[in-house]
């Protein structure tokens, strides 16, 4: 079983993607901390971006996933859209300290959730310009997209905040439990999981395609088994009983918990990348 750490920053940013909170000066982290990582193979505790009460911790992240969670990971699903960028700088990962100063987390903590997701990003935004030297111009685009909606029946996710289910959930270093997936041979288990956090992870999987766009209507965290594992059959991976079928579809497991993907065709946000360097030294 391999485990997944997903952003427990995506949970927050998908969910308020749209916040326009106006910044009275420029914000910037008061402390930052670049490593780039050296050795290959997969992170002990998986990739992520972690919200703290007193800044951001990135761990094994491209420039490109430094992006989209500056400028919003949720309006940015899709791999291309997000262009210009060199090879670097979506192969090589880096570890990532950032910190409020006393002065700036007194006024953090005034702020409701949408605020201060805006201000994480417009932090985020000012770290790539200075320490990456990072230069864009934004656009739009239209794309064929699907739409995740609550299928025929209803949902039948569970609310993270109330499961009584005997699962098991996996845990961060301090113990807590993350926001994210279980990856199994036969199934993906989600845990403490957004509508939109679904929405941006579906995005990105092969075999959906197409960006995905959250209209459920839901704003809760959920737990939930989907009948589908990223996992190819040959290896492992979950598979049906006709021979044909290389396995269960994404579509039908998502179905099988109450959702269901409407193709359609939307607009979506794009980020040209106009100049970007390897980061300065600490």
């Amino acid at each position: 079983m391999l485990l997944f750490v997903s952003c427990t920053a995506l949970a927050a940013a998908t969910t308020i993607a749209q916040a326009t909170v106006p910044l009275a000066k420029p914000m910037a982290f008061d402390v930052v901390s670049i490593r780039p990582i050296q050795k290959s193979g997969m992170p002990a505790h998986g990739f992520s971006i972690q919200n703290r009460p007193d800044g951001v911790v990135a761990s094994w992240q491209t420039v490109r996933q430094l992006i989209q969670y500056a400028y919003g990971t949720a309006r940015l699903p899709a791999q291309d859209q997000i262009t210009g960028l060199p090879d670097w700088a979506t192969s090589q990962f880096y570890d990532i300290d950032a910190k409020m100063s006393d002065e700036a987390i007194a006024e953090f903590q005034k702020l409701n959730n949408a605020e201060r997701q805006h201000w994480r990003e417009a932090m985020m935004q000012s770290l790539l310009a200075d320490r990456f030297q990072l230069r864009i111009h934004r656009g739009t685009k239209q794309a064929p997209i699907y739409e995740m909606v609550i299928a025929k029946g209803g949902s039948r996710l569970i609310d993270a905040a109330t499961d009584a289910s005997p699962r098991q959930l996996g845990k961060n270093a301090d113990g807590s439990t993350y926001s994210g997936f279980q990856f199994n041979w036969d199934n993906t288990v989600a845990q403490q999981l957004s509508m939109p956090s679904l929405a941006v992870f579906l995005s990105h999987e092969p075999a959906v395609g197409r960006p995905v766009v959250d209209k459920t209507g839901l704003f809760g965290t959920y737990n939930f088994t989907l009948n589908w594992s990223v996992y190819p059959p040959a290896n492992g991976g979950a598979a049906d009983t006709a021979a044909t079928d290389p396995g269960p579809s994404i579509f039908k497991a998502l179905e099988k918990v109450g959702l269901k993907l409407v193709p359609t065709a939307g607009t979506l946000d794009t980020i040209v990348i106009d100049h970007v360097e390897r980061p300065s030294e600490n």
